[in-house]
């Protein structure tokens, strides 16, 4: 199940808080191949912090299965320089759970939190816009849409473990911290290294808006989703869970359309599967899905994408058919091609950038454009 390798960290390639890329040399070469100088990341919360000159102990599977969007390697252990225990302090929240490097975190909704006595009585979101993505690329796009109508707006971010536990993997989100344009991360379910941990998607949500206050919460697993090309077989199917939850708390689900004007695959071209599949099989009805208007964007604005998403516009149209029992709503873009520009991290989905499949953006962006306005 695992490919293992002893190595020494020979660099420190880049460092942000609980995530560290490390250049490390492997005692022994890659599965098939003579390669022994791999890039390899420590989640430092877990594994301590490297340094050059280090032993490490790396799990290199991905590698050794050459995928292509997990091309590093894992730190496990620090066998010469493991860090010191975590001080004494409350916490019986088990994530990861027995694997064998399970972690014991303090949950948000954990009796011996303090938040513990709030999140034992609230029952409701009050409204509170939810908006539910199926990748994590559509993060930073939808809280361009968000400000693009008032970037005084708290936005908080329930991170599901349908893809990357470990919520510092996620660039984007410490981007997004930094900037100002994410009040704080919430990590669910199995992941875990957000600003809160929860125990459910549930608990997350009603901590959003209790504990962290949030105006606007956005619900998406993390970096690296999953699929196998069948129907029902891909990570992001939880969404329609996601929607209902928010639906059973009280507030305003959004479904936000998974778009594509550039992908070659037929079912992610126009609206992907992975949006309506959930949104026709396993949402409850009357979720609020928001419709990009691609007619509303400028010349010049369609002449800085490559290929236009107005190519979509049929294929969308007899799509939408099937969202009936749900309330499509049109949403104007005007002026939120400039507001993507304006991110303080990059976009990217698929391998795909911002003018590359400007759909994908765009309809992540009309969805923050309509939290925002609801």
């Amino acid at each position: 199940m695992i490919h293992w390798r002893k190595g020494i960290a020979a660099a420190i390639r880049s460092t942000r808080p609980g995530y560290t890329d490390v250049a490390v040399e492997l005692d022994r070469a890659l599965p098939g191949t003579d390669v022994t100088s791999i890039r390899a990341i420590a989640y430092t919360d877990a594994v301590g912090h490297p340094q050059v000159g280090d032993s490490v102990i790396v799990n290199v599977s991905a590698l050794a299965k050459r995928l292509g969007t997990g091309g590093f390697g894992l730190i496990v252990a620090l066998p010469e320089a493991l860090p010191a225990d975590p001080p004494e302090g409350p916490g019986h929240l088990v994530k990861d759970r027995y694997s064998p490097l399970q972690t014991m975190v303090l949950g948000v909704d954990d009796q011996e939190s303090e938040h513990h006595a709030v999140l034992a009585e609230a029952e409701h979101l009050d409204g509170m816009p939810v908006v539910v993505a199926d990748l994590h690329s559509a993060l930073p796009a939808v809280i361009a849409g968000i400000r693009a109508v008032d970037p005084s707006l708290s936005v908080a971010y329930v991170l599901s473990d349908g893809a990357a536990l470990p919520a510092p993997f996620s660039q984007a989100v410490a981007g997004l911290k930094e900037a100002g344009w994410l009040t704080g991360s919430i990590s669910t379910g199995q992941s875990w290294g957000g600003d809160l941990e929860a125990v459910t998607v549930h608990t997350g949500l009603l901590a959003a808006r209790h504990v962290m206050g949030a105006d606007i919460t956005i619900v998406a697993q993390g970096p690296g989703n999953l699929g196998t090309g069948t129907k029902y077989g891909y990570s992001g199917l939880v969404t329609g869970d996601h929607l209902n939850a928010a639906a059973l708390l009280g507030g305003r689900p959004i479904g936000l359309l998974r778009m594509s004007n550039a992908d070659a695959r037929g079912r992610h071209f126009g609206i992907s599967h992975h949006s309506l599949t959930p949104l026709t099989e396993i949402a409850r009805p009357g979720m609020t899905v928001p419709v990009p208007d691609f007619s509303t964007l400028t010349e010049a604005e369609l002449a800085e994408m490559d290929p236009e998403p107005t190519v979509v516009v049929d294929t969308v149209d007899r799509q939408l058919g099937s969202l009936v029992m749900h309330d499509l709503v049109d949403v104007d873009l005007s002026g939120l091609w400039a507001e993507l520009g304006s991110s303080p991290v990059g976009l990217s989905t698929m391998g795909r950038k911002l003018p590359a499949d400007a759909a994908s953006f765009l309809a992540a962006a009309a969805a923050g454009r309509l939290a925002a306005e609801l």
